[in-house]
C-alpha cells in the first residue's frame, strides 16, 4: 500500500516539476512534501479508536465521521473507496491556507493552473506564513487579497483522503457536511471552473446534511438546522447585494480615486448592514469572525465561488426528480460543455430556480 502511494507521489512530483519554472519549484516542492507527510503519517481509524491513550471525544468524532461516510455512500451515492478510513493529526487548526486574489476594481478572481486540477481560483500552502508572504506580494501589486485557512482538501481520487484533526474540531453536523462536500469533489470535478466545482460540492453537502439530520436529528435539531440555513441565506444575499452595487460602480468611467473612495464607503455600509442583520437574528454572532477581517473584493469572491451556482444545482436536482444518480449524470453532462456554454446553462437553471421559488411562495 505504501509503495502505491510513493509511486503516485513521485509521478505527481515529476508532473509538477516538468511544468514548473525555476521560481515555481519551491512552491511545488512544498505541495508534494506537505501532502507526503500526511500520506505516510496517517493510520487506520480502527487503530486510533482502539488506542487506549486516545481521548473519548476523539473516538466519538471518528465514529461519527465513519457513520457520515457510510451515509454518503448509501444515501447520497457518493464514491465508495478508502477515503476517510484513516486518520492524521496535523497538530494545528488548519491543514492548508489558500490565497485568493482579485483586481482592485473587479470580482474576476486570479487563477493559477496546475497539472490534474487545472486552473483554480486559489493558491494553496501548507504553511500560513508562506501563504501570507505570497498574499502580501499580490497586495503590493495592487490586488485585493484574502488568506483562508482550510480544514480539509480533496485529492480528487488520486489518493485515499484521510480524516484530519482539523475536520474533527467541529460540531457533529459540520463534520458530516464536510465529508459530504469533499466526497462530492471525488464524484465530479471540472478543470478550470472553481465556481462549478465548489457550488456543486456545497449543494451536495447541504442536501446531504438535510437528509442526515432528518434521519438522525430530533425536532429541536431540525429546527436549529432550518434557522442556520436561513441565516446563511441572509448572509449570502447580503454579500450578493454588495457585490451587485460594486459591480455597477466598477463599470463607471470615473476617476480611480473617486472610485476607491466609493468602494470603501460601500464596504463600510456592508458592515453596518451586517449589524442590522444580526438584530434580526436576535443577536446571533456566528459571522462576526468573517467580518473581523478586511472587507474587499477577494473576500466576496471567496464566498461567491462556493455559493453562486448552488441555486442552479437545486433546480437540476428537482429536474432529475431528486435522484442522486440521475443528478450526477446531468451535472456531468454540464461539466463536459465548453465553459461559455456551461455558464449559459447554469444561468438558465438559476432562472428556473427563481421561477420555482416564486411559484412556491404563491
Amino acid at each position: 500500500m505504501r509503495y502505491k502511494y510513493w509511486t503516485k507521489i513521485v509521478v505527481a512530483a515529476l508532473l509538477l516539476l516538468m511544468v514548473a519554472g525555476c521560481s515555481a519549484v519551491g512552491y511545488y516542492t512544498q505541495i508534494v512534501s506537505g501532502h507526503m507527510r500526511i500520506v505516510l503519517g496517517k493510520t487506520p481509524v480502527e487503530s486510533v479508536v482502539n488506542d487506549e491513550e486516545v481521548d473519548e471525544k476523539t473516538r466519538d468524532r471518528l465514529q461519527l465521521a465513519l457513520e457520515a461516510r457510510q451515509f454518503a455512500i448509501e444515501q447520497l451515492s457518493l464514491p465508495e473507496n478508502e477515503s476517510y478510513t484513516t486518520f492524521y493529526n496535523t497538530r494545528r487548526d488548519f491543514v492548508t491556507w489558500n490565497v485568493v486574489a482579485a483586481d482592485e476594481f473587479s470580482f474576476t478572481p486570479q487563477t493559477w493552473c496546475f497539472p490534474v486540477a487545472g486552473c483554480v481560483s486559489y493558491r494553496g500552502y501548507y504553511k500560513e506564513a508562506a501563504a501570507q508572504e505570497y498574499a502580501d506580494k499580490l497586495a503590493e501589486d495592487g490586488f485585493d487579497i484574502a488568506v483562508n485557512g482550510a480544514t480539509a482538501y480533496s485529492t480528487l481520487g488520486w489518493f485515499a483522503d484521510p480524516l484530519l484533526n482539523t475536520m474533527l474540531n467541529r460540531s457533529d453536523w459540520a463534520i458530516a457536511s464536510l465529508i459530504f462536500h469533499e466526497l462530492a469533489h471525488q464524484q465530479l470535478y471540472v478543470g478550470d471552473d472553481s465556481k462549478f466545482n465548489e457550488s456543486f460540492a456545497v449543494f451536495v453537502e447541504q442536501q446531504g446534511l438535510a437528509m442526515w439530520q432528518e434521519n438522525r436529528g430530533s425536532d429541536d435539531q431540525l429546527a436549529e438546522l432550518e434557522k442556520r440555513q436561513l441565516r446563511q441565506s441572509d448572509f449570502i444575499e447580503l454579500l450578493k447585494d454588495t457585490r451587485a452595487d460594486l459591480q455597477d460602480l466598477y463599470a463607471l468611467e470615473i476617476d480611480e480615486k473617486v472610485m476607491r473612495k466609493k468602494k470603501s464607503e460601500r464596504y463600510t455600509q456592508l458592515s453596518v448592514d451586517y449589524e442590522a442583520l444580526k438584530d434580526s437574528w436576535n443577536g446571533y454572532r456566528g459571522y462576526d469572525r468573517w467580518f473581523s477581517k478586511e472587507l474587499n473584493n477577494a473576500r466576496l469572491v471567496s464566498v461567491a465561488t462556493y455559493n453562486d451556482y448552488v441555486p442552479a444545482f437545486e433546480a437540476l436536482f428537482e429536474k432529475t426528480d431528486r435522484d442522486f444518480l440521475a443528478f450526477f449524470a446531468a451535472a456531468k453532462s454540464l461539466s463536459k460543455l465548453p465553459g461559455a456554454e456551461r455558464q449559459e446553462k447554469m444561468q438558465e437553471l438559476m432562472e428556473q430556480d427563481e421561477k420555482d421559488a416564486s411559484a412556491t411562495s404563491w
